[in-house]
């Protein structure tokens, strides 16, 4: 509500100074997602600036004015403290690049064009992605039994935002689970019989990119500590439980 009055407020003043005109249109959010280690350019989609542009980036929930173009001259705020020397302000258009961006610059970029032909504004919503790692697929030994058939396994991977991991058979999904908060194990299990042929494979994806680990069932699924077995001789075994 106060962020509204303030354009109010700006308009009035414009009015006022520069007997310009006042347009309060509703704001266009365009959603941008992205890696860590990427960059982006957000547009103004002005072809080329006049005399009488004010161009005023903002940023956050806080709208930290981060830059500025007015009378084609250009302002950087606050840069060192929250982007370093990641931003760069096209001179000709007004359009905002940050580069090699990190989790830390995700959120809401606020855009106020100002000219004698009235006011606008855009808003970009940035998400950043941290790089994923390989999920890891580990033998669940707390479900070993001597008795059973099946292989029990779990597919996990640790502290990450925003993601979903899933179980594969060939091209056929068997199970999913997701997650949006940080700092917890995410693991799905999956039981396989011992001398299954088919093709398994554990994928950690968000909404841009995936990783994907293939199941070896020969490695990982030998028979229990204990469990009875026959060599090639025919002759019985016991493998002792250490």
């Amino acid at each position: 509500m106060w962020s509204y009055f303030q354009r109010i407020i700006q308009c009035f003043l414009w009015l006022y100074f520069k007997n310009g005109s006042c347009v309060f249109g509703v704001d266009e959010v365009k959603s941008v997602s992205l890696m860590e280690g990427d960059f982006v350019t957000l547009l103004t989609d002005i072809t080329e600036l006049q005399k009488d542009h004010l161009i005023l980036w903002m940023f956050g929930p806080k709208e930290t004015r981060i830059a500025e173009i007015h009378k084609k001259n250009i302002d950087m705020y606050n840069s060192n403290e929250i982007f370093g020397d990641r931003l760069n302000l096209d001179s000709q258009t007004g359009s905002l690049t940050i580069t090699n961006i990190t989790i830390t610059h995700s959120g809401l970029y606020k855009l106020t064009i100002i000219s004698n032909n009235g006011t606008s504004y855009k808003r970009f919503n940035v998400t950043v992605y941290a790089p994923l790692p390989i999920p890891v697929i580990i033998r669940n030994s707390s479900q070993c039994s001597s008795s059973s058939s099946n292989c029990s396994l779990l597919c996990s991977v640790l502290n990450m935002r925003d993601v979903s991991l899933s179980w594969y058979k060939g091209n056929s999904l068997l199970s999913s689970i997701s997650v949006s908060d940080l700092n917890i194990r995410l693991s799905l299990p999956l039981e396989v019989e011992y001398h299954d042929n088919n093709t398994y494979s554990c994928v950690l994806n968000n909404t841009i990119t995936n990783q994907t680990q293939h199941l070896n069932i020969t490695q990982l699924c030998q028979p229990c500590p204990g469990e009875i077995k026959c060599d090639e001789s025919h002759s019985f075994t016991v493998s002792q439980r250490t």
